[in-house]
């Protein structure tokens, strides 16, 4: 399991980077990024995006 952003409906508001206490999200461009070796994988990111792009996924 693993967290990742949608970046075609990622908007770079920001709001998952301030909600973040791990610190492991940042922007990449325009888009948020996880790193998931900071992600403690709590989703508490997940509904703090205003516009759905952060979602838990399986590992491929």
């Amino acid at each position: 399991m693993r967290i990742q952003v949608d970046p075609t409906k990622c908007q770079g508001s920001g709001e998952c980077i301030r909600i973040c206490p791990q610190g492991a999200i940042s922007m990449r461009g325009d888009v948020a990024f996880i790193d998931m070796s900071k992600c403690d994988f709590d989703g508490i990111c997940i509904p703090a995006c205003p516009h759905g792009a952060i979602f838990f996924a399986d590992e491929a």
